[in-house]
């Protein structure tokens, strides 16, 4: 949960339980296929990273997921897709349930993603930035057969090197410049994160992605924020020097990610905006939520695979998303359009 500090900068809450699920049980909560639920929201960006990486790793059935509406009140996510409004399994109105199972005392932010214990209906870790990297090094007995290599050995130190960078300005920057509480802050904010969008626009004319020539976590986090960028952080954060759409190599690479299988078919426009303009009241106080920004774009062609790379490297795409997991239909691509 984020939101403004009037006369400061923006500051996130990194206050994480930071408990892990590992092979060898280190934490006390060794991997154990469908003994745990990964909480998420679809209008998250944060929670959006753990299931690109559950999709592409095929991590569906060991891992089953929950996913909460896009909108929260101060105490908590809720379930309000699910029939009753309660998680089926965990059988919970609101993720600060299985918060204050692990911690009746617990006080800090109750976020997606988190993994719960089932058993219990404990929270087992909200650690996202973990969370992710054990799913690929840890979960590897339950991966589908050619699953990718998001996080390999030779590359761990440049992805950690470029992910820090993305974050602290492209991630977190987005939210920085949005919940400024001065023009200052605001203005050093902004300033930093297009400097970085123009450094990994240089980066990106001379390699399809972000670290070696295949798909890694580096790309998942910087995804899971510049899918958002038009559709919510250019209008509703004031990140406004350009569009996403006016800035040719990050458009052309993120619609080369997009029409990836495993990206574009987990991202739900309208969880994302809901989301956004409606919990930001203060930000957005009537509540309105934009139709726009035509999403067909994403579908245009993009060019990038002239410049080499492997996706998967060594292994394959991942299947179609179950009829359950399957967000609502993709736009169509502009050019497909007709005219009578």
């Amino acid at each position: 949960m984020s939101s403004a500090n009037p006369g400061k900068g923006y500051s996130r809450d990194s206050n994480y339980i930071t408990t892990r699920i590992t092979a060898d049980g280190q934490d006390g909560f060794p991997v154990e296929p469908g003994r745990y639920r990964l909480v998420v929201s679809l209008a998250c960006p944060w929670a959006h990273r753990a299931v690109i990486v559950r999709r592409l790793l095929g991590l569906e059935e060991a891992l089953p997921m929950a996913v909460a509406g896009p909108t929260h009140d101060k105490r908590s996510w809720t379930f309000d897709l699910d029939p009753g409004g309660r998680d089926p399994v965990l059988g919970i109105e609101r993720l600060q349930e299985a918060y204050f199972a692990r911690d009746p005392g617990y006080d800090r932010g109750i976020t997606v993603p988190a993994i719960v214990d089932v058993p219990t209906g404990e929270v087992v870790t909200n650690d996202y930035a973990q969370m992710t990297l054990d799913m690929s090094l840890e979960w590897t007995a339950h991966h589908r057969a050619g699953a990718p290599a998001l996080y390999p050995p030779d590359l761990r130190a440049e992805i950690d090197a470029v992910n820090e960078e993305v974050y602290t300005d492209v991630n977190n920057g987005v939210y920085r410049t949005g919940f400024a509480g001065s023009q200052e802050a605001y203005d050093e904010a902004y300033e930093r994160l297009f400097t970085r969008l123009d450094l990994l626009s240089e980066r990106l004319e001379r390699s399809r992605y972000l670290v070696g020539d295949t798909i890694t976590e580096a790309d998942i986090r910087l995804f899971t924020t510049l899918v958002r960028f038009d559709a919510v952080y250019h209008g509703h954060f004031k990140c406004n020097r350009q569009k996403l759409s006016e800035m040719p190599v990050l458009w052309a690479y993120m619609r080369d990610l997009f029409q990836t299988p495993g990206f574009g078919d987990t991202v739900d426009f309208d969880h994302i905006k809901k989301h956004f303009y409606l919990v930001h009241s203060h930000i957005n106080p009537s509540g309105i939520v934009p139709l726009g920004p035509d999403p067909s774009g994403w579908l245009e062609p993009h060019d990038r695979a002239a410049m080499g790379g492997r996706p998967f490297g060594d292994g394959t795409p991942p299947g179609p998303p179950s009829a359950a997991e399957t967000v609502p239909a993709r736009p169509a691509p502009a050019q497909a359009a007709s005219h009578s």
